[in-house]
């Protein structure tokens, strides 16, 4: 089977994600980066292939979606929704938290998650 690989970077969007209170109430941005590898199509056409429109779309709703503790979660969600669409193989989801409650100077923290479509 031919596969190749199609990224989303910088995908973005105000969410309430953390464990902290005031993350919770106050927000903040967040980033996604994705690659899927997906199988490659036997035609020129969209059906034949993953429409990663939809999947930028599905994951930015979770960027800015229902709060979760730890971008850890945030990322396997985000690959999970990824692996429903047919065709895409992998997902490999890079969560940024630019904001992130640290103490010290810093310019991002991230999480990066790689999962592969349970083939059974």
């Amino acid at each position: 089977m031919r596969t190749g690989t199609i990224t989303l970077n910088g995908l973005r969007s105000f969410g309430h994600h953390g464990v902290f209170a005031y993350e919770r109430e106050l927000g903040q941005w967040f980033v996604a980066d994705l690659e899927l590898t997906i199988a490659w199509p036997e035609d020129d056409l969209l059906t034949s292939t993953v429409d990663y429109g939809v999947i930028a779309r599905e994951t930015v709703a979770l960027l800015g979606g229902s709060p979760v503790n730890l971008i850890e979660t945030l990322a396997a969600n985000i690959a999970d929704q990824a692996l429903t669409h047919i065709g895409v193989h992998c997902v490999k989801v890079r969560v940024s938290k630019p904001e992130a409650p640290l103490s010290v100077p810093f310019d991002n923290v991230s999480i990066i998650f790689t999962k592969e479509r349970n083939l059974v």
